[in-house]
């Protein structure tokens, strides 16, 4: 019980602030619009019809939709079976990006992107809080599993020479 209660609150925040500066965004930066934050670091208003970097732009929302259904279906089972703290938490993060680009997709048929970070001429293509949480849970979770799988080959050496 405890666990699902971690993972609801942690995908719920991520959803939540993604959400809210979302309509910040909305609200008060008009499409295209540049405002400059940091030296490296602006906010625009773009909307996002592809996957991550806007690849995929061709395919329709609501494949879109479906793939992310069924990865927050995955990503559930998952969890339910996972005692790995560190690995709960990465799949908070994911289920938590996702449910908030799933928002958009449903209720404006694309995903609103608005921090773009560059340096010079070249921009990493615009994002959102969701996709920084898919981003960094991502990681985590790859590094959770390599940490896990070492640990899991040493002992298993260590149990051999015996």
């Amino acid at each position: 019980m405890k666990k699902i209660l971690s993972v609801s609150a942690i995908a719920f925040i991520v959803a939540l602030l993604d959400y809210i500066t979302k309509k910040l965004v909305e609200t008060y930066v008009h499409p295209h619009e540049i405002i400059d934050v940091l030296p490296f670091l602006r906010i625009v208003n773009i909307k996002n019809t592809g996957a991550a970097f806007g690849m995929f732009s061709t395919l329709s929302n609501k494949f879109f939709i479906a793939l992310t259904i069924v990865a927050i279906i995955l990503i559930l089972i998952y969890v339910s079976r996972s005692f790995k703290k560190l690995e709960i938490l990465s799949l908070s993060l994911i289920l938590g990006g996702a449910i908030g680009n799933l928002i958009d997709r449903v209720n404006i048929g694309k995903v609103i992107d608005f921090i773009d970070f560059f340096i010079n001429d070249w921009h990493w293509p615009a994002f959102n809080v969701a996709d920084s949480s898919l981003t960094v849970g991502i990681i985590l979770f790859i590094w959770t599993n390599i940490i896990h799988r070492e640990h899991h080959n040493e002992t298993q050496i260590s149990a051999d020479k015996k």
